[in-house]
């Protein structure tokens, strides 16, 4: 018998506490460019002189289309999150750090960074520190800027992460295209734009405060720690933030504020916080200084107790996010994308 249920609600019962799967100290690398293979593979095949007449960005007949399909997009990058074979079985996570980090060099004052310009494509921005490992998710998506070369790098990288949050579990996110990309690295932001991890509170408000995020904004991005895992060879920290690192909810919030934390040595020299009941559940030196500043607090502790709250104030600060710095015109159409449904086989015992 096959049941079907969105991709949110089966990520919940997967990695639901009594049939999660075990977490290892050390993420297996990603597949070996399949998805990139394949495409590679078909287009080597007798469709590469056709796909290139009908895609092709640099063709300018009357047959090519300038539109772009934003909802087969949408799913495009739904179908290729699964995968057992990287990190929790999910490319989700990185997708929205990939997202996040685009967007999170904005500077209010100056105009300058964001999304707009997708600068992590050029050097020096792509080997800035905070970005490492985020290649994995750039080429990730590479066959899918291949099938709609018309879509710019900036919408593809926040369409992305919106396809992820929803698909994971979390809100629907409104999200609308209209980013240009750079062709240069005079696009590049400088780094030191995005937060520190070793760092407190402060130096945390001082990034967002430059984007233009108060504290209530700053702690519901914050959430989408319920996703994901730091590695040693990126972050220099180890570990996922709970142990349902690939559905959204406002389980991270519940997790910072009802277990006792205690310091862990690292191999670099650095150290983390870490669950002291579940060792392999830890949390960055900067969120634990968040969760013990008063104003910061008070969002902590309502986001653990009202997952439909975070939800909202997630939507609104995630889509803020996403639009730093982008010159819409103001008649772009905004999308809200519908989770994919998933058929699930029920084998009779």
């Amino acid at each position: 018998m096959a049941t079907r249920m969105t991709a949110g609600r089966l990520a919940a019962a997967r990695f639901s506490p009594t049939i999660r799967r075990p977490f290892t100290s050390q993420p297996p690398p990603p597949k070996e460019g399949s998805n990139i293979l394949l495409f590679v593979g078909l287009t080597a095949f007798g469709g590469a002189a056709h796909y290139y007449y009908r895609h092709s960005p640099y063709f300018n007949g009357a047959n090519k289309s300038t539109e772009v399909d934003y909802v087969q997009v949408y799913k495009d990058v739904a179908d290729l999150l699964e995968d057992n074979d990287y990190d929790d079985g999910s490319y989700g996570p990185v997708l929205v750090r990939l997202a996040w980090h685009a967007s999170g060099t904005y500077d209010v004052d100056t105009k300058t960074g964001g999304s707009n310009s997708a600068s992590m494509r050029f050097e020096p921005e792509a080997l800035h520190g905070a970005n490492n490992g985020l290649k994995v998710a750039r080429d990730l998506l590479e066959p899918i800027k291949a099938k709609h070369p018309n879509i710019s790098y900036g919408d593809l990288w926040t369409l992305a992460g919106v396809a992820a949050i929803q698909e994971l579990g979390g809100p629907t996110i409104p999200w609308r295209p209209g980013r240009t990309d750079g062709t240069s690295a005079e696009s590049c932001t400088p780094d030191g734009r995005l937060p520190d991890a070793t760092k407190k509170q402060d130096h945390i408000r001082n990034i967002f405060y430059r984007m233009g995020f108060n504290d209530q904004e700053i702690v519901a991005l914050t959430g989408a720690h319920a996703l994901g895992r730091c590695h040693p060879d990126r972050s220099g920290f180890e570990g996922p933030w709970s142990e349902q690192p690939t559905l959204f909810s406002n389980e991270y919030f519940k997790v910072i504020s009802e277990r006792e934390w205690i310091k862990k040595e690292l191999k670099n020299g650095g150290w983390q916080w870490v669950d002291k009941n579940n060792t392999d559940v830890m949390m960055l030196p900067a969120e634990i200084s968040m969760f013990n500043d008063k104003e910061f607090r008070k969002y902590f502790e309502l986001y653990a107790k009202d997952q439909d709250q975070f939800f909202k104030d997630f939507t609104n600060a995630f889509a803020k996010l996403t639009e730093l710095g982008v010159p819409f015109k103001g008649d772009e159409k905004v999308y809200k994308f519908e989770t994919l449904p998933v058929v699930v086989t029920n084998n009779p015992t």
